[in-house]
């Protein structure tokens, strides 16, 4: 008998804080990573999806990130205060450009 499945794991990557796209509030929002990975015998192998998502601790709302946009919000998170990273937001601007809009 052979046991095999999938198993989902969440990894929260970051807390950021921006402008809602949908109650237009500035709140902080969770990053987080989804990866559902194959398993054989309870032991996970390897992942069959990954998904990055975005929630606001506001309204409760999330939104689909594609890989992309996931790491340019990590790269904004890690830049240092008052340096943003290349093509991120600069000071004075206002508060949360909505990474939704394109």
């Amino acid at each position: 008998m052979i046991f095999f499945g999938t198993r989902g794991y969440l990894y929260q990557l970051a807390m950021l804080t921006f402008v809602c796209g949908n109650c237009g509030n500035p709140a902080a929002h969770a990053l987080r990573k989804y990866v559902t990975k194959f398993t054989l015998f309870f032991v996970p192998l390897f992942p069959i999806s990954t998904r990055f998502r975005s929630q606001c601790t506001f309204c409760g709302i999330e939104h689909q990130l594609t890989k992309e946009q996931a790491e340019a919000l990590l790269a904004q998170a890690a830049a240092p205060a008052g340096y943003p990273a290349q093509g991120q937001q600069q000071p004075g601007q206002p508060l949360g450009q909505n990474p939704y809009q394109q």
